[in-house]
């Protein structure tokens, strides 16, 4: 049972998806069509799920459930993946590359290699303040208040040591 975003409780267990490349609009529109599809219709044991998603900086994918209606199944979190590689397909996007980070830039969203962290703090093109869009957020409300946060607060505090 599908449910805007904004109105799930803090609580609501929530995964992210960063996207390889940014979505045009109309991408953005046909994929938000497609998403609200799937959740209307996403279930756990036969169990409606509440659910919802939200697309943001045409970067990032956000599903998201009310655990304290329904739980999701590992059944359930099986056709989530299923319908991901779906719009990977459609979309000629990764959603599953865990080796590219995001940070926010003036600029936007930038992408760093994980095997260049250790360089760009060197070089200074990072620190410790620089936002960093955590994908391992667990919750619709530490989302919505620490997304994107200081990357000296997550764990990439690690690359940060010393300085």
């Amino acid at each position: 049972m599908y449910v805007p975003f904004e109105q799930l409780p803090p609580y609501s267990r929530v995964w992210v998806y960063q996207m390889s490349r940014p979505l045009t609009e109309e991408e953005e529109g046909r994929m938000n069509q497609l998403l609200q599809d799937f959740v209307t219709e996403w279930s756990s044991h036969g169990r409606d799920l509440q659910a919802s998603f939200s697309i943001k900086e045409h970067h990032f994918l956000f599903l998201a459930t009310n655990e304290e209606v329904a739980s999701a199944s590992g059944c359930s979190i099986d056709k989530s993946v299923a319908f991901l590689r779906q719009l990977e397909q459609e979309f000629n996007v990764q959603l599953f590359d865990r080796t590219q980070l995001a940070f926010k830039t003036q600029a936007g969203v930038q992408t760093v290699p994980m095997t260049e962290m250790k360089a760009q703090v060197a070089a200074g093109a990072l620190s410790p303040d620089s936002l960093y869009f955590d994908t391992l957020i667990p919750t619709v409300g530490a989302l919505q208040e620490q997304w994107p946060k200081p990357a000296k607060d997550t764990w990439l505090a690690r690359y940060f040591q010393g300085q």
